[in-house]
This record gives C-alpha cells, sequence and structure tokens, in this order.
C-alpha cells in the first residue's frame, strides 16, 4: 500500500519579504485610517474651523512635497528599511505628544503635531513601493500593494466605528481614545519593520544619470506626472473635507458618517479586488472611461441638482471607483523604470501627487464655505483636463507598442527603462 508523501511547502525568501512588507503596511494602514478618518473632526473640537483642517493638512503635505524630494535625492536603497523604521518611530512619537493636547494647548504645537503626524504618513507611503520592487516587481504586485493600504486603511475606519459607537452606552470613548487605539497598531507596524531585512540585488543607481532629465525628454513619462498630480487634484477638490462636509452639510452624526465611509470604503476594495482579476478591460479606453467618466457626469449632476442625496450619490461613486483598475491607470507606468531608478522615479511621482493633493485640500477648503455644489464643480473642471492627459498617455503608450511590434517582432516589455519619445 502506497503511503503518500506529504511535503512541506517551504515559502521562498523573496515571498516571506513581501509578506512581511504587506503585513507592516497592513498595521500601519489601520492606524493610519483609523486616525486619519477622527482627526479633522478633533481638530475642529480643538477650535479648528474648516478652512483651518485644509490650510493646515495644505501646508503638511507641501512640507511632505520637499521631505519626499530630500530623501530621493539623499537617500540609499540599502539605507530604505532602517530609514521607514526611523519615520515609523518618529510618527509613534508624535501620535504620544498628540494625546497630551487639549483646546487650551498651543495653536503653534497643535499645528506643529499634526503636520508630523501628515508628512511621516507621507514618507511611509512613498517609500514602501520601492522597498517591494527590492523583493518583485509587477503591475499586479503594484495593485496588490495598493489594495492592501486601501483595505487596512477601511479596517482602520471599520476599529474607529466600532469605538465611537460605544458613545451609545454611555461609555467615555472619543477621539482620544481613538487616537490610542491608533497608536497600538502603529506599534505593531513598527515591530514588523524592525524585522525586514532587505539587501539591493542591484547596484545602487548612478547619479550621473539624471531621472528628472529622463522622465522630462520622455513624452509619456512628462505626461504621466502630469496626470498623477491632475488626478490627486482633481479627487481631493472633491472629497479633501468629506467628514466635515458628512457631518456639517448633509447632517450625519461623527458615527453614521464613519459607517458610511467604513461600508463605501469596504464596497470600493471588493471593487477594486474583482477588477483587478476578473473585469479589468481588455481596452484601456473602456477603463479609463469607467473609472473617470462616471465620476465626471456625477459631479456635473450633483451641481446642477444641488441636493444632498444627488451630492452624497456622487460622493458615493467617487469612493466606489477609487480603488479599480490602478494596473491599467499607474502600474503600468511605474513600472516602466528599472528598479536602481525605482526609488529615485517614485519619489518623484510621489511629489506630484502630493503636490495634487495640497492644491486640491486647499481648492476643497476655498470652496466649502461656498457650498458643496461648488466643491463638485470645481472637482469636474479639473477633472475634465485630467480625462484629456488620461486618454491622450493611453495613444502615447499603445502607439509605442505598435513602434516597438514592428521594429523588432518581440512581445513588448514593460520593464525596461525607455529614453525615447
Amino acid at each position: 500500500m502506497r503511503h503518500k508523501s506529504h511535503k512541506k511547502h517551504y515559502l521562498s525568501q523573496k515571498t516571506r519579504q513581501e509578506r512581511k512588507i504587506l503585513a507592516m503596511l497592513a498595521f500601519f494602514s489601520v492606524s493610519v485610517g483609523l486616525w486619519e478618518n477622527f482627526r479633522q473632526l478633533w481638530l475642529q473640537d480643538n477650535g479648528f474651523s474648516a478652512t483651518d483642517v485644509s490650510t493646515v493638512t495644505s501646508i503638511a503635505t507641501f512640507l511632505s512635497i520637499a521631505g519626499v524630494i530630500f530623501v530621493g535625492r539623499k537617500l540609499r536603497m540599502r539605507h530604505l528599511s532602517s530609514f521607514m523604521a526611523f519615520i515609523l518611530g518618529l510618527k509613534l512619537v508624535d501620535l504620544i505628544l498628540l494625546l497630551g493636547l487639549n483646546q487650551d494647548s498651543s495653536r503653534i504645537i497643535l499645528n506643529l503635531c499634526t503636520s508630523i503626524d501628515i508628512i511621516t504618513s507621507y514618507l511611509i507611503v512613498a517609500s514602501v513601493y520601492p522597498l517591494i520592487t527590492m523583493v518583485m516587481k509587477n503591475n499586479h504586485v503594484y495593485s496588490k500593494r495598493k489594495l492592501v493600504e486601501y483595505i487596512f486603511r477601511d479596517v482602520g475606519v471599520l476599529v474607529g466605528s466600532i469605538a465611537i459607537g460605544f458613545q451609545a452606552i454611555n461609555l467615555s470613548i472619543n477621539y482620544t481614545f481613538c487616537l490610542i487605539i491608533s497608536i497600538t497598531f502603529l506599534i505593531f507596524a513598527l515591530l514588523i519593520m524592525f524585522d525586514i531585512h532587505i539587501t539591493p540585488t542591484e547596484r545602487e543607481p548612478n547619479r550621473k544619470i539624471s531621472i528628472t532629465k529622463y522622465i522630462t525628454h520622455n513624452r509619456l513619462q512628462t505626461f504621466y506626472m502630469l496626470y498623477a498630480f491632475l488626478a490627486a487634484t482633481s479627487f481631493a477638490a472633491a472629497l479633501g473635507l468629506k467628514m466635515l462636509v458628512l457631518t456639517n452639510y448633509l447632517n450625519f452624526s461623527p458615527n453614521t458618517g464613519t459607517n458610511y465611509l467604513l461600508i463605501v470604503g469596504l464596497l470600493s476594495d471588493f471593487i477594486g479586488a474583482i477588477a483587478l482579476k476578473y473585469f479589468t478591460p481588455k481596452n484601456d479606453y473602456v477603463t479609463i472611461t469607467l473609472k473617470f467618466s462616471i465620476r465626471l457626469v456625477a459631479y456635473i449632476i450633483a451641481v446642477i441638482a444641488d441636493n444632498p442625496f444627488v451630492s452624497l450619490l456622487a460622493i458615493t461613486w467617487s469612493i466606489l471607483i477609487s480603488t479599480a483598475y490602478e494596473n491599467v491607470s499607474d502600474g503600468c507606468y511605474i513600472n516602466l523604470v528599472d528598479n536602481q531608478h525605482q526609488f529615485s522615479y517614485s519619489t518623484i511621482k510621489h511629489v506630484m501627487t502630493y503636490l495634487g493633493e495640497a492644491v486640491g485640500m486647499m481648492l476643497c477648503g476655498w470652496m466649502y464655505n461656498y457650498g458643496v455644489s461648488y466643491i463638485f464643480g470645481l472637482s469636474a473642471l479639473i477633472t475634465c483636463v485630467q480625462l484629456a492627459v488620461a486618454y491622450y498617455l493611453i495613444y502615447l503608450r499603445h502607439s509605442r507598442r505598435r513602434i516597438r511590434h514592428s521594429a523588432s517582432r518581440m512581445r513588448y516589455s514593460e520593464r525596461l527603462v525607455d529614453n525615447e519619445d
């Protein structure tokens, strides 16, 4: 009688490292999702107006841009994991300091700690994918990393919703208690980060080769950076102050607003995962149309109707589609760059994204005082330009592919740095 041999399945070193990075990102995202959801309301409770909140967030985002540029120019890939551990530690200390602040605290200290909180979050998010590319790199991995971030941010919203929900049974749960929970998850992220040790397999990038020159001399990459800026601007201009819009304009309670964002966010994650695995259209023009044109129409209808329910529908659709098709709208352009220049390239990409978020947040704060229809109207104008750039990007990418096929009759590879155009 034959005995079946059961061989133990061992994970490769690359797979183990990838899972550690994604686990760190998951705990970090729970922490960020929990606290960022209530930070606007916490600041409001501490005497900040909606314009004050948008201003401090915008300034912190601009400072993040300077930080990302500095790190991208000075940091070596072999030091990336140590740098991320340091930033996580700095964020942890900052959140602990925030615990002791209240309405009587100095406005300067509140602004400083809030800015550090925002800046450190941006630096970690900007560094995660370059760290993963030291292990493995493709469009699917890029989308998976984005989905992990989105899903566990929504888990953070869920945790916050449960905590705030205890107020209904007269337990002393408040935004400060949510901050304590956020700190707990951040500690787990830091502990995992200490256990991540990756040695670059490729040589350090040649500093004489300018990644900026590569982007500015490559029409595809130039327009992709413009697209990244416009996409971030249009989204932040519409939803940068979504929690304040829900509570102050649409009359949601903080708990109801949190539950709404949680449900819509989780549905968005589900749609993103399904789209990645099954439903990404073969035609990129159709993909971009599904992702952004319907959103544009929803914004325009919200402007014309000027109705709270219609505005809520526009917000809902915008969030629902936000995580879908990341591999088409971003990954295929980012993965054109080789690994040794990936961190420098990602730095510039995140600079454009953060700049767009800062501008969008500031515009949202300005329009907030006029009403929700003005918020959507301005975002719709920006989205029109964004769509035009997105379609042109697809045209450029498809044209390049046809040229390569006719020249070499080989399958087009998106993994190579291309200095053409």
